[in-house]
């Protein structure tokens, strides 16, 4: 396949509107999206995508502490609102393969004994868990179990450190 003259100006016209290499290549016909994308290349057509290095700085960092600050206010309201929420559905066991994509998979019991189950209420929207389960697998940030301070060791310890 040669580039005629003809091609060459319709593939800076389509680039030159942001029309993508595929686009490109289904117009013109008879060529690929490699060949659109090395013709541009080696004419020097401007880049499409735009870098983060092409943004300013302060306007990324500004956009990012926006979005943190949405997200930690709909992760903290979710949680707020089932723990409010006191009422929940009935379990309903289910075997592994009973379970669909609506279905809490919480297991109950251990893999190995027959009793083993899993919750099987209605999970809730984007996550795997029953509102119940989902409490218990995803803690809010910043409240962690209380760890014994460094300096309380407990004796046992103690006499292995003196001993050793």
């Amino acid at each position: 396949m040669s580039w005629t003259d003809e091609k060459v100006a319709k593939l800076k016209e389509l680039w030159g509107k942001g029309s993508t290499a595929s686009q490109i290549a289904e117009i013109i016909g008879g060529i690929s999206r490699n060949a659109v994308i090395g013709k541009a290349h080696r004419l020097n057509l401007s880049a499409k995508i735009k870098t983060r290095a092409a943004t300013s700085n302060q306007n990324f960092e500004n956009s990012l502490e926006e979005k943190n600050i949405k997200n930690k206010r709909g992760r903290k309201s979710k949680f707020k609102s089932l723990i409010i929420d006191k009422d929940f559905e009935p379990e309903n066991p289910k075997q592994l393969e009973e379970l669909d994509e609506n279905s809490c998979k919480w297991p109950i019991g251990h893999p190995d004994e027959k009793s083993f189950y899993f919750c099987g209420r209605s999970s809730l929207k984007d996550f795997s868990y029953c509102k119940l389960h989902l409490l218990y697998a995803y803690q809010p940030k910043g409240k962690k179990e209380d760890t014994p301070d460094k300096e309380e060791v407990p004796e046992f310890i103690e006499k292995k450190i003196q001993t050793g």
